[in-house]
Parts: structure tokens; C-alpha cells; sequence
């Protein structure tokens, strides 16, 4: 098993978990921390907005930092960011400073796209035919951040006198275990290629591959978050108690990792196109189960669904991605793919509640059917194109 022979795939899987257990604790607590401090009720989700702005903007310079110095040292500063976010987040609510608090979780936004390069390097340590499972194998150690995390938040949000403080010390704690496993990281820089970032990224992205490989990833990716973000809203207005929805996005979270055990070995076996479009079908079943009804059940069967959905686009993108490019194009590559999954995460994240409160449940799930319906024909069309030009 890789995992048990690849050195590089454990430290990414580890430091996988540990950043996951950062997220999962934010994504609890951080509304509520807004909620508490806010001066108006209107800021209350200031703070994860600029979380969200942070992972935006720290997107390109990171890969920029990669291209050049290597894997290692681009993945220890972003994991030293959160350990700063985190610490600085738990003085902020120390003191009640909502602007304090709010300017930190931009710096743990850093941190989170950071991660979002584990499954890059992960690629770089195996043979073409085992990129799949390797890529999935570091997006599966969010299977155990599902299983700790929730424990680690309600265990140390009382640590100190102040709420949830003590929640933010043990999200930097993590944060710092995943800087020591990036020290670990056995890594070199890579030649950046000669030119401006935007004429290689232009270039880039006129090549159909990278188009299709980042349409297939951005619609999985702004997808999931649109629908998981709208679920426990959804469920409040059905009038479901916050446990019974806590219990849904727990199986959704399920739904987004574990799956990555079994879909890795099948983009090897049958190609990242047709596990994005087994991916794309499972999102299409969680639509349909979403508009079915108002019950528990199905709120977490589609949600479930929609975990899976996503998890298949994701790696089966970022497969895709890697044919489309050279060694020295790959951090400019890769920054417009995570640009790409960046953007739409966030439009999401903002749009989701206004969808909620003015279009409604089963209006937000039909609009997911014409994103996915683009997505695929880029795809399918830029692999129609790469088999002409090879004359297939």
C-alpha cells in the first residue's frame, strides 16, 4: 500500500488530518465567536468571510513561493500562518476585540489554501500510474479530522476563562504539529518558467486540457460548498434541531472523505474523466433525493451524496490537471485550478444564505444541473480535442 511505503504520501495524509481538524474547528466556531463580539448582528459572519478572503488571496503567491523554493518550504509557511491566526484569534477573543479576530482568521485563510496543495505534492512522489490513489490517499486523512475534531472543539473551547479561546490555542496547536511535518518533507525547488505569471497563465489556459480539469474541479468544488453552507440553514427553516443537522454535515463529511479510498484506485483504472462524470452523477442523485422531501432522511442521504460528488470531481481534476502542463508551468497550473476552486467557494459561501432566504431549497439544488451540465461538456470537449490532435 502506498501509505505504508511512501514516506512523502504519510506526512501529506497526517498533516492532511491536522489541517482538517483546524478547518472543522473553525467552520464550528467561528460564526458564533462572530455572533458574540460583532458590533452589529449584520458583521456576524465577517470573520469567516475574511477566512475565505485570506485562502483567496494567498492562493498565488504560495505557488509562486513553491515554484521556486519547493514544496517544503511553501507548506511550512502556510501552516506557520495558522498556528499565528490561531494564537492571534484566541488573544482576540481574550480581549473582545472583533477586528482583531477578524484580521486573524484571514491569516488561518492562508493556512487553509496552503492545504489545499497537499494533494499537488502528493503527485510529485509517485509513478504516473499511481497518481489517483496517491492524490486520494492524502484527501482521505480528512476522514480522521471527521472523527477528532468535533471532540477537540467541545473539549477545549472551555480551556480558558473566556469562551472558545481555548478552542483557538488547540486549533494553532495543530497547526504547529502540521509545521513540523512539513520540515520533514523531503523537497527541492523546481525552475520556474522564464515570463510574466500572466502570460504563463494565459497560455495555460488557452490549452483545453486546463480548462476542462479546473471546470470540472471549480463546479465540484463551488458545488459543494453552495449546498453543504444552505443544509443546516435549510434544515432551521424546516425546523430541525441544530444536533439533528450537526449529525447531517457529519455524514456529509464522511461522504467528502472516505470515498477517496476507493476513488483514487478508480482514476487509475478507468481515467479521472469518467470517475469526474461517476462524480457528477452522484451529484445529480443528491439533487434529486434534496428536493424529495423535507425529512432527516433525506437531508442526509443528499448530503452524503454531494461529499462523494465532490470528492470525485476534486481528484479527478486534479489528475487532469497534470496533462495539461509542463514541470516548470506546474505552480502556475496548479494556482489556476486552486484560484479556480478559491473563487467559487467563496461566491458560494456569501451567496448561499441570500439563495436560501429569497429562492429556496429545491431552487438552489435544480440551479446546481446547468453548472454541472458545462463543466462536463468542457471536459469531454478538451478530451475530444487531445485525442484528435494525438490522431486517435
Amino acid at each position: 500500500m502506498l501509505l505504508l511505503t511512501n514516506g512523502s504520501l504519510r506526512l501529506l495524509f497526517f498533516a492532511q488530518a491536522l489541517y482538517w481538524s483546524c478547518s472543522l474547528i473553525g467552520i464550528t466556531l467561528t460564526s458564533l465567536v462572530g455572533v458574540s463580539l460583532a458590533p452589529a448582528p449584520s458583521m456576524a459572519t465577517l470573520p469567516l468571510g475574511m477566512l475565505m478572503v485570506g485562502n483567496l488571496v494567498s492562493v498565488h503567491p504560495l505557488a509562486m513561493l513553491m515554484q521556486r523554493r519547493g514544496r517544503r518550504v511553501g507548506l511550512f509557511v502556510g501552516a506557520l500562518f495558522g498556528v499565528l491566526g490561531g494564537l492571534m484569534v484566541a488573544y482576540g477573543i481574550y480581549i473582545g476585540s472583533f477586528w482583531l479576530v477578524t484580521f486573524a482568521a484571514a491569516l488561518i485563510g492562508t493556512y487553509q489554501a496552503s492545504a489545499m496543495y497537499y494533494r499537488y505534492a502528493a503527485l510529485e512522489t509517485v509513478a504516473p500510474s499511481e497518481k489517483g490513489r496517491a492524490a486520494a490517499l492524502v484527501l482521505g486523512g480528512g476522514v480522521l479530522a471527521a472523527l477528532i475534531a468535533p471532540e477537540i472543539a467541545v473539549a477545549s473551547q472551555g480551556l480558558l476563562p473566556v469562551p472558545f479561546a481555548g478552542a483557538y490555542v488547540a486549533l494553532a496547536g495543530l497547526a504547529a504539529l502540521g509545521t513540523s511535518l512539513m520540515i520533514m518533507l523531503p523537497d527541492g525547488g523546481i525552475p520556474q518558467r522564464a515570463g510574466s505569471s500572466r502570460a504563463v497563465m494565459s497560455s495555460l489556459l488557452r490549452r483545453p486540457v486546463i480548462r476542462g480539469a479546473i471546470a470540472i474541479s471549480a463546479a465540484g468544488q463551488g458545488i459543494m460548498v453552495l449546498v453543504m453552507t444552505a443544509t443546516p440553514l435549510a434544515m432551521k427553516y424546516c425546523g430541525f434541531d441544530v444536533d439533528v443537522s450537526a449529525n447531517v454535515i457529519r455524514w456529509h463529511l464522511i461522504g467528502m472523505f472516505l470515498p477517496a479510498f476507493v476513488s483514487g484506485p478508480m482514476i487509475d483504472h478507468f481515467g479521472p474523466r469518467r470517475v469526474a462524470s461517476f462524480g457528477a452523477f452522484a451529484l445529480v442523485i443528491s439533487v434529486g433525493v434534496a428536493v424529495s422531501g423535507i425529512s432527516v432522511a433525506a437531508f442526509l442521504i443528499s448530503s452524503f451524496l454531494l461529499g462523494i460528488g465532490w470528492n470525485m470531481m476534486l481528484l479527478a481534476g486534479t489528475t487532469m490537471l497534470g496533462e495539461g502542463h509542463d514541470t516548470a508551468e506546474r505552480g502556475h497550473a496548479q494556482s489556476l485550478m486552486e484560484l479556480g476552486n478559491s473563487g467559487t467557494a467563496t461566491v458560494a459561501t456569501i451567496a448561499s444564505g441570500a439563495l436560501i432566504a429569497g429562492a429556496g431549497w429545491s431552487l438552489i439544488n435544480f440551479g446546481v444541473l446547468p453548472v454541472l451540465t458545462i463543466a462536463l461538456i468542457l471536459m469531454w470537449r478538451a478530451y475530444a480535442a487531445k485525442q484528435a490532435t494525438a490522431g486517435v
